[in-house]
């Protein structure tokens, strides 16, 4: 049965898993080319200097990206059932729903862990080549929030899609804006360091509110 819903996702998403791939390979390709021409321009030294003294991350076109990543798999994923009113046969599918779900969410962060995965290791392996190890993990890490808010958005899309009746789903998209607000609010290098790993506790935290709205579901809520 886990197979079975993966390959159920699976056809449901690959298209935009693919999307999401190439859109996340392609803005860290196009950051460590436009690192690349800057250096051959204005060489190493100086692009070093701009690093450190004027706090530079050379990432910052990749910020939003994984959260309108996190925002189009939930919803690629979810909404086609809800609106063809198919979740409930999948609910009663033989098999428990709380499996069910997790299995879905299960599929939809290892989606997002490949397309991050690569776009992380395309962005930090060609850095390595041309900065210190301490620089390249700096702008890595630096970075790294932005990849975790795309986990957030997508748990926080499927909290909303989920949930059966429109009142919540407007409360919810409220609560969602200000949550995800969080990780875009510190610019400076590295600021996340400390507090991300708390940060990501939080985010799974998340699959509970998801599992709430399919609960509401269940129990026949109506507008």
């Amino acid at each position: 049965m886990f197979k079975a819903i993966f390959f159920k996702e699976w056809l449901k998403t690959r298209w935009c898993l693919l999307a999401a791939f190439v859109l996340c390979s392609g803005f860290s390709i196009y950051i460590a080319s436009r690192v690349m021409k800057a250096i051959e321009l204005q060489g190493a030294g100086h692009i070093w200097e701009v690093t450190v003294s004027r706090d530079a991350l050379f990432a910052e076109p990749i910020t939003f990206v994984p959260l309108l990543i996190g925002l189009a798999l939930g919803l690629f994923q979810y909404f086609p059932e809800m609106q063809r009113k198919c979740f409930k046969l999948t609910l009663h599918l033989p098999y428990p729903a709380l499996r069910m779900t997790l299995a879905m969410l299960l599929y939809g962060l290892l989606g997002l862990s490949l397309c991050f995965t690569a776009s992380i290791l395309l962005l930090w392996i060609p850095l390595t080549q041309v900065f210190p190890s301490e620089l390249s993990s700096r702008i890595v890490l630096s970075s790294l929030p932005w990849f975790v808010a795309g986990y957030a958005a997508y748990l926080f899309s499927a909290w909303i899609t989920l949930e059966p009746t429109w009142k919540r789903r407007v409360f919810n998209m409220v609560i969602a804006a200000f949550c995800l607000k969080i990780f875009f609010m510190a610019p400076a290098p590295e600021a996340y360091n400390a507090f991300l790993p708390w940060l990501s506790l939080c985010v799974i935290a998340l699959i509970s509110l998801v599992w709430l709205s399919v609960l509401r579901f269940k129990a026949g809520k109506q507008d």
